[in-house]
């Protein structure tokens, strides 16, 4: 049976000059799930958003553009007993 590989959202604001977000892509890509990442201070529907991923991982290395957004993602995983990293 082939399983497809667990998509991952990595809440934060991405910062290409960040080496710790660089880092971040790379280690999700060595252990070979599908990210995406999702910007705090994006004006959506958070349930929505996160439905479609079978995990968060709240990034390290931000000041958050949006607090508010970060703790939402966490709240929703939190709830729904979704998988959450928090680093």
């Amino acid at each position: 049976m082939i399983r497809e590989r667990a998509r991952v959202a990595v809440v934060g604001d991405f910062d290409p000059a960040n080496r710790t977000h660089r880092f971040t892509n790379a280690a999700l890509e060595h252990v070979g799930l599908r990210f995406e990442w999702v910007p705090t201070d994006a004006p959506v529907d958070w349930n929505q958003v996160l439905a479609a991923y079978d995990g968060l991982w709240i990034s390290p290395a931000s000041p958050y553009r949006s607090m508010a957004g970060a703790l939402t993602a966490i709240r929703y995983a939190r709830e729904r007993g979704v998988p959450l990293v928090g680093t």
